[in-house]
């Protein structure tokens, strides 16, 4: 029996690896690719840090050569997007990344009282982390470099568990408070100044793959700050202007701008006045 199953194991493997059209160290390839044009982008996250113009011109030429290596690489890029072409597109693209990565750390930091500057943020915030890849492998997604694009935010997401999908559309001055649990899906639509806090999902009420391509997931117009661990569902879910979505929330119906949504918990008390935590019929929680 062990014989015969490795046998069929080795054949299956074989047979697989022959016909596998990418290279097997393309994610490692990406992710080091990703490592450096940050280090490009903001200077606290290189270890050499010239500020000659020379020297960062090359690590812009540099960055570029292997983002075509890459997209050349990857064999599900469609034959209508070269890799020449899209690779000039993505770098030429990055002042704009940076301008955007900067606001986001600036809105970050000027609605956080925990932290000290803006400089902390981009060197120790995994929200920004997650939302600099994203920023990056979004100009992947909309070039329809859909693999690499997928393996920077999944790069994010391994390190920071904040999982943005790069095909997610997100305004300007964007801001992830501990970050740690949420999830951004594909079709979701974020306006400018929003902030989401740890635990938030904007997410699909169907996940039938016929609606591969349709707007699934939420859309949050400018100024919403959603509260820890809200679940915001579907696609014709409009969140208005200036909202605040409170914790544990869960949301499938548009709110008008200006709205305040909360989860309302009310506890009630025994003959002596005292909240029992441990009896099941004292405590109440609606929505």
């Amino acid at each position: 029996m062990l014989a015969s199953a490795r046998a069929e194991l080795v054949a299956d493997v074989c047979a697989a690896r022959a016909a596998h059209p990418l290279p097997l160290t393309l994610r490692r390839d990406v992710e080091a690719w990703a490592d450096a044009l940050l280090a490009l982008l903001f200077p606290h996250l290189t270890d050499r840090c010239s500020s000659e113009p020379e020297a960062v011109g090359q690590e812009f030429d540099t960055a570029h050569a292997r983002l075509q290596r890459l997209l050349v690489a990857d064999a599900t890029v469609p034959a209508d997007a070269p890799a020449p072409g899209t690779a000039d597109a993505v770098m030429a693209a990055l002042p704009d990344v940076r301008r955007l990565l900067l606001a986001d750390a600036t809105a970050t930091f000027a609605g956080d009282p925990a932290a000290r500057s803006v400089d902390e943020v981009i060197l120790a915030y995994p929200g920004f982390l997650a939302t600099a890849l994203y920023r990056v492998a979004h100009e992947l997604y909309v070039r329809h470099a859909d693999l690499l694009a997928r393996l920077l935010t999944e790069y994010g997401h391994r390190q920071t568990g904040i999982d943005l999908h790069p095909g997610a559309t997100v305004g300007e001055a964007f801001a992830i408070d501990h970050g740690t649990g949420v999830v951004v899906g594909e079709t979701a639509v974020i306006g400018d100044r929003v902030r989401l806090y740890q635990g938030v999902t904007l997410g699909a009420l169907s996940v039938e793959k016929a609606l591969a391509g349709v707007q699934r997931h939420p859309t949050l117009e400018d100024d919403v700050v959603v509260y820890a661990n809200a679940t915001i569902l579907g696609g014709e879910t409009v969140v208005g202007a200036g909202s605040v979505i409170g914790g544990n929330v869960w949301l499938t119906e548009s709110v008008a701008p200006g709205s305040v949504v909360t989860r309302t918990s009310t506890v009630r008390r025994d003959g002596a006045g005292r909240a029992d935590p441990f009896a099941d019929d004292r405590i109440d929680y609606y929505i």
